[in-house]
């Protein structure tokens, strides 16, 4: 007998609609799998074999002929077990009825019977949800997932019995209810400003940088308080929207690191790699082609801590995201697009010795050790950060004074304001930040005046910058503009903006 469930499965970011056949046929007891199966597929057989026998239920001793199709697109996880299992009972006349048919069924199998959590429930349903599905069957721990999506009825159940006894009709389960987004009561500092002393201009960058979205690098001794001030900057960041809560999630779905319980993201990422991170883990890829940190931070931080320690190649694979907002993985199973609009803050030491250039501290290495130090990180790479600023060890009168500092409240307010205006002037395009500003609109929202492109043009003169460059410091001018309230930019802010782009002592 013939029996088709409907499933779903990930590609990239997206839900594939996957329809489960099964054929039970008379001849010599054999289980096959069809229709370009992984491995965790083809070990379902003995998954779903186990947890129909453990439910009670009667496994087939026919041919059995298990389909996934369509059959052209490779077929990986193992939340096929479930539709699978309830096509073979289906199959078998163990289900009867065509209720099952109104019904997107995902699910993991263990041995026992009971359905196991997946990874990418909220891609899934979303995906699926699109192409006209609104009855769902899924794991009872990803309800909280799932809970979030309006305009579907979700079923989470707990077991391969509570499944065929909804499916038959013995027994009735509640629909998931639905949840509510509210980020208005939620607090996520670990670290605040409040708690770094001294470094007023580091301060001040990193809220030029978080309210327009800008780059950053940091350059300074070890001890100064680089990491620190990188740790803050998640604490100053706005507030997720329910729109980038959702698109973080999924991608944290899809890459197994979603925390159950609460179903959905509302922190900002941050993400800090080890130097040693292999250019895979970074970007994303390997068998599977899942996201990598640069997806994982997107709509949060992605910061690198010794940033000329990393391996050059991978470095150079920030270009394409860092300008774009956007990472293409390409395999041979398919070429994925995952969402990379992350903000970049990078520290590093000027030199081996750590000390080059500081006010407190001898520096024991030769020129050339600092030349090749510095030269790890390519003129490209550098050329796509908005900001680059000295940060020196802090002295003993600024460590030891009882005078508090101003809070990331306090700098969040700011911030905030900054984004509202960004927000109201980019409306109605796909663009929230002045960083990401393209060339259209950089000539229309970043006009200077004449005295304004006197500086500039000085400037570029004198640093031989690039049109890159050039766009970069007009956008982040821009945005210092709507820190100070003002319409239009002014020589003041042209002038910080500059101050900012090149630290000339380190030759960056």
């Amino acid at each position: 007998m013939f029996a088709k469930v409907n499933s779903f499965g990930l590609l990239g970011l997206d839900g594939l609609n996957i329809d489960v056949e099964v054929d039970t046929n008379i001849g010599l007891p054999s289980y096959d799998i069809v229709g370009l199966p992984d491995a965790a597929v083809k070990e379902s057989k003995e998954r779903v074999r186990s947890a129909i026998k453990n439910s009670g239920f009667k496994f087939p001793t026919n041919r059995i002929t298990v389909n996934l199709a369509p059959a052209n697109v490779k077929k990986a996880g193992a939340n096929f077990d479930l539709p699978i299992a309830v096509a073979i009972l289906v199959s078998s006349n163990q289900i009867q009825g065509s209720k099952y048919q109104d019904f997107v069924i995902i699910g993991e199998l263990s041995l026992n019977g009971k359905i196991k959590p997946v990874n990418g429930i909220l891609p899934l349903l979303i995906s699926a949800k699109s192409k006209g599905f609104n009855n769902f069957i899924i794991p009872k721990a990803n309800a909280a997932e799932s809970s979030f999506i309006e305009g579907i009825n979700v079923y989470a159940l707990d077991s391969l019995v509570d499944v065929v006894s909804f499916l038959t009709g013995v027994c009735g389960f509640e629909k998931q209810e639905q949840s509510v987004w509210n980020n208005e009561s939620y607090e996520d500092i670990t670290e605040d400003f409040a708690r770094v002393k001294g470094q007023k201009i580091a301060k001040r960058v990193m809220e030029i940088a978080v309210a327009g979205g800008h780059n950053i690098l940091m350059i300074g001794p070890p001890g100064s308080g680089k990491t620190m001030i990188a740790r803050c900057v998640p604490s100053i960041m706005p507030k997720l929207t329910f729109e980038e809560a959702l698109e973080v999630t999924k991608v944290h779905s899809i890459a197994g690191e979603l925390d159950q319980a609460s179903g959905i993201i509302k922190s900002r990422p941050f993400r800090t790699p080890h130097h040693t991170a292999s250019t895979v883990s970074l970007v994303g890829g390997g068998r599977d082609a899942k996201p990598g940190e640069v997806s994982l931070a997107s709509n949060g931080v992605l910061f690198l801590d010794e940033l000329p320690e990393y391996s050059r190649t991978t470095l150079e694979t920030l270009r394409q995201p860092l300008e774009d907002g956007v990472i293409t993985v390409s395999r041979a199973s398919g070429s994925f697009e995952y969402p990379a609009n992350f903000m970049l803050v990078a520290s590093m030491n000027p030199c081996p010795c750590g000390n080059y250039g500081s006010k407190t501290s001898t520096c024991t290495c030769s020129a050339a050790q600092i030349q090749s130090y510095l030269k790890r990180l390519s003129g490209p790479l550098l050329d796509r950060i908005d900001l680059k600023i000295d940060v020196d060890r802090v002295d003993f009168l600024d460590l030891s004074s009882k005078s508090l500092e101003e809070s990331s409240v306090e700098i969040r307010k700011r911030v905030e304001q900054a984004r509202d205006i960004q927000t109201k002037r980019f409306e109605g395009t796909s663009i929230h930040t002045n960083a990401k500003m393209n060339s259209k609109m950089v000539n229309e929202f970043c006009k200077l005046n004449e005295p304004c492109e006197v500086l500039v043009k000085l400037a570029f003169e004198k640093y031989k910058m690039s049109a890159r460059g050039y766009t970069r410091i007009l956008k982040v001018a821009r945005t210092i503009a709507d820190l100070d309230g003002s319409e239009k930019i002014k020589e003041n802010h042209i002038a910080e903006a500059l101050a900012y782009r090149n630290v000339d002592k380190f030759g960056l």
